[in-house]
């Protein structure tokens, strides 16, 4: 028993800390989407707005998707730029049809790869530099807006100050329980992105709805630096070029984007490991902070079985543990609602427990080097 008691106490101690870490978070970041509310501004301006859209061999896509997108409800000027790269689809003869109904939309055909530059960073630089508005807002071809007043509530987000408008892509409602855990790794990820941001840290944005100045582009020389990358167009830009002066963020329900999710489990883990080799060149403070929370939340569950099987103060680690199930239940139904995510709230207990195995899969993508042949 003596030996043992060090042990118990080392346990108990680990596994407080460990909530007390996760507490953080909860409380000093996730708590301020919770409270977010919409600012309110004197006066309500309307930019000119160029909409760039990057597509290869999406014939279907578009034809399912780029409506939304041209049906929206703008009355100031407004482009829809889509840039054609390199499909060998029906695609072209899709995009001639669409553009003898919509004037506004600007087709930028591309016919071949850029060389050493990897990944949509050249076809969406063509986009981007053949935008005619200073306002961007981008999204992806297997993408449609959640309402047609999408374009009008993003550029909302701008004020003086204001080059970055962060927004929400989404994932449709599907059944089956692969669709419910895509989701709740979406809203887990954007419950950090928007709350640092909101805490002065922004440190990414999703390229299936994100905004920003073409200025801001152009002044740090796009994709210039992260060109070998095969990712990163919309993570690490907003990494390099975001500050809490310059990022506001849009999380009405009718500015959201929706993606068809992945449909079987190994295609989403690819896109995930794609993903998470791209957050290790993120800037040092956001890549530690990031890694503290997945790291105490993978360690919460092997701790507190450990604590219970090798000591005997139940009540004191239900207790601990309860105090964090609370918070994190409170904190995960308000945001989840906001997100229009509330249908996930009944099974995080099980999302929770699931994480460890979640960053166990993804683990080895923070060392593996980019897989150039990521798209």
């Amino acid at each position: 028993m003596i030996t043992n008691l060090p042990v118990s106490n080392i346990l108990i101690g680990a596994f407080a800390c460990i909530i007390a870490i996760q507490l953080f978070y909860y409380l000093f970041f996730f708590l301020r989407l919770a409270i977010y509310k919409k600012p309110k501004k004197a006066v309500n301006v309307e930019h000119p707005i160029s909409v760039v859209i990057c597509a290869r061999d999406e014939a279907e896509n578009l034809a399912n998707f780029l409506p939304g997108v041209l049906v929206q409800q703008y009355s100031t000027t407004h482009e829809i730029v889509l840039v054609n790269d390199n499909s060998e689809d029906e695609s072209r003869y899709l995009l001639e049809e669409f553009r003898k109904s919509f004037k506004n939309l600007n087709i930028v055909t591309l016919s071949q790869d850029a060389k050493m530059i990897n990944g949509k960073k050249f076809p969406l630089s063509m986009g981007i530099k053949s935008a005619k508005n200073e306002t961007l807002l981008l999204t992806d071809a297997d993408c449609v807006p959640a309402s047609e007043n999408w374009m009008q509530l993003m550029q909302d987000g701008y004020d003086d100050d204001i080059e970055i408008v962060l927004g929400y892509g989404a994932y449709k409602k599907k059944p089956g329980f692969l669709n419910k855990l895509i989701r709740f790794e979406t809203f887990q990820t954007a419950l950090q992105y928007f709350s640092y941001a909101l805490a002065g840290m922004p440190y990414m944005g999703v390229g299936r709805n994100l905004s920003y100045k073409k200025d801001v582009f152009l002044r740090n020389k796009g994709f210039s630096s992260i060109n070998q990358m095969p990712s990163g167009d919309d993570d690490l830009f907003i990494n390099q070029v975001a500050n809490k002066k310059n990022t506001a963020i849009v999380i009405d329900k009718e500015a959201h984007t929706l993606s068809e999710p992945k449909t079987s489990f190994n295609e989403w883990m690819t896109q995930k490991y794609r993903h998470y080799t791209t957050s290790k060149y993120y800037k040092t403070h956001h890549a530690i902070l990031l890694a503290m929370y997945a790291f105490s939340q993978f360690l919460v569950y092997p701790v507190l079985i450990a604590a219970l099987v090798f000591t005997k103060q139940y009540i004191l680690l239900a207790s601990i543990w309860g105090v964090r199930f609370l918070i994190q239940g409170i904190v995960l139904r308000v945001t989840m609602k906001k997100l229009n995510e509330l249908d996930l709230w009944p099974w995080y207990l099980l999302f929770d427990i699931w994480s460890f195995f979640y960053y166990l899969f993804t683990l080895p993508s923070v060392w593996k080097a980019p897989n150039k042949n990521w798209s």
